[in-house]
């Protein structure tokens, strides 16, 4: 199984890259991290981000993998534990199930994308940078994997 990522946002600072790969990196080979960066939609000065928000939509939903269950990340998500969202992970390996996680841009996620969700995951009621939530989210997936296969990476 493959955990895909799709993330809007292009030319991230260093850090956020670095941070992003590290993790991506440390997962097993039979769970790889793919990141897939949606370039943002343009925004208009004095516009609520609506026509920039639907652009980031119909990006999102031509480049999410074909057979592939949307987990979308949203404040007003399901606000998971790091062990919850590792039984979701094996419950979805065993399902043959195969997430596509989407993290929206910075005017948040257009209403169509949130429709097509499996799930709707809230990293923290906190509202975060999207840079951020894709380093976030990398660390949280690397650390449900430990949690599954067994690894001492997480400690209660």
């Amino acid at each position: 199984m493959k955990l895909h990522l799709l993330a809007v946002g292009h030319k991230m600072p260093g850090w956020i890259n670095s941070g992003y790969e590290d993790y991506a990196r440390r997962m097993p080979p039979d769970l790889p991290l793919l990141l897939t960066e949606i370039r943002p939609g343009h925004r208009v000065a004095g516009e609520d981000g609506a026509r920039a928000r639907q652009l980031e939509a119909e990006r999102i939903l031509t480049a999410l993998p074909a057979g592939y269950m949307p987990v979308v990340l949203d404040e007003r998500g399901i606000q998971a534990t790091t062990r919850e969202l590792a039984a979701w992970l094996q419950e979805w390996m065993g399902e043959g199930v195969s997430p596509a996680f989407v993290i929206g841009g910075a005017d948040g996620l257009d209403h169509s994308v949130k429709a097509r969700a499996g799930k709707l995951l809230g990293l923290s009621k906190l509202t975060l940078p999207h840079a951020l939530a894709r380093v976030m989210l990398a660390e949280q997936l690397y650390r449900a994997v430990c949690i599954i296969k067994g690894h001492p990476y997480h400690r209660d």
